[in-house]
C-alpha cells in the first residue's frame, strides 16, 4: 500500500505567526540527546523570552520530514538560522517574533528536515526511539518505553533514513 501524503501536519510558533507543514507520513519520530542538540538549545533559551526547544529531561524531540513532504507555510520572513560553528552545514531556524525553535537543516546533502517535537499542534505520531543518549544529563534516568541508543547509529535510525531517500532519488 502507498504511503499516505494526504495528511498534513502542522507545527507554529508559540505566536503562531510561523506555521510549518510536513505532508504525509513522517520519516520518524526521535528524541536527540546529543551534545549539539543540547547547546543549540541552549542558545535558543538564551534568547529574550525564548520557547525551548528542549524537554525537561535535556533532550530535543524532532519529528524528521523528507525535504520534498515540508515547507514553510507562514511567516517565511520571520524565520532566522544559526550554526553552532561557522563551518557547520547545519542551520538551525527560530521564529524571531517569539524566538521559538522551529526545525533543524543539515543543509544540501540529507534528505531531510528535523522539525522541533514541540511546535507541532494536534496529534502527532508516537516516539520511536532516543539517539545519542550517552550524552544525556548526569542523573537523568531513561524509561525503556522505546530503545534507548549510545549514538545515531541504530538500524531503525539508518533504515528509516534510507528508505525515504530511495523515492526521492527515483525521482529525479
Amino acid at each position: 500500500m502507498p504511503a499516505r501524503t494526504d495528511i498534513i501536519r502542522t507545527a507554529a510558533c508559540a505566536c503562531g505567526q510561523v506555521e510549518l507543514e510536513g505532508r504525509g507520513a513522517p520519516i520518524i519520530h526521535t528524541e536527540c540527546y546529543c551534545a549539539d542538540c543540547q547547546e543549540g538549545g541552549r542558545r535558543i533559551e538564551a534568547l529574550p523570552n525564548a520557547h525551548s526547544p528542549r524537554g525537561p529531561t535535556g533532550s530535543t524531540q524532532f519529528i524528521l520530514y523528507r525535504k520534498d513532504r515540508f515547507r514553510v507555510s507562514r511567516g517565511e520572513s520571520l524565520l532566522s538560522s544559526f550554526t553552532l560553528k561557522d563551518d557547520s552545514p547545519t542551520r538551525r531556524f527560530v521564529a524571531t517574533c517569539c524566538n521559538s525553535g522551529m526545525y533543524m537543516d543539515m543543509g544540501k546533502g540529507p534528505h531531510w528536515v528535523s522539525v522541533y517535537g514541540k511546535r507541532f499542534t494536534g496529534e502527532v505520531p508516537p516516539l520511536e526511539l532516543r539517539t545519542c543518549t550517552r550524552y544525556k544529563p548526569a542523573g537523568v534516568e531513561l524509561p525503556n518505553d522505546v530503545p534507548n541508543h549510545p549514538s545515531y547509529l541504530s538500524v531503525t535510525f539508518m533504515t528509516k533514513l534510507f528508505l525515504a531517500w530511495i523515492p526521492m532519488l527515483l525521482r529525479r
